[in-house]
């Protein structure tokens, strides 16, 4: 299964909503730019392995939940 960064998108998403952070909230906890969070969430742009560890730490999961639940958003898009 190739990757698809809209999946990432939406993983990121749906756990900012789960925490009722706001994009600047969660961009401020991770340390990245909330333009750059955005393009994740968009899947414009792909994370590096570092961006994964500050997002989940800041979302309250390990990066393996985070890839998991990535996956789950790949096969869910394949159906």
């Amino acid at each position: 299964m190739p990757y698809n960064s809209k999946a990432f998108g939406i993983a990121i998403s749906r756990l900012q909503v789960q925490k009722n952070l706001t994009q600047d909230q969660l961009s401020g906890l991770a340390c990245i730019a909330r333009s750059h969070l955005a393009a994740l969430e968009s899947g414009q742009k792909n994370p590096r392995m570092e961006t994964v560890w500050k997002l989940a730490e800041a979302l309250s999961v390990k990066p393996s939940q985070l890839v998991r639940m990535t996956e789950r958003m790949m096969e869910e898009r394949e159906k």
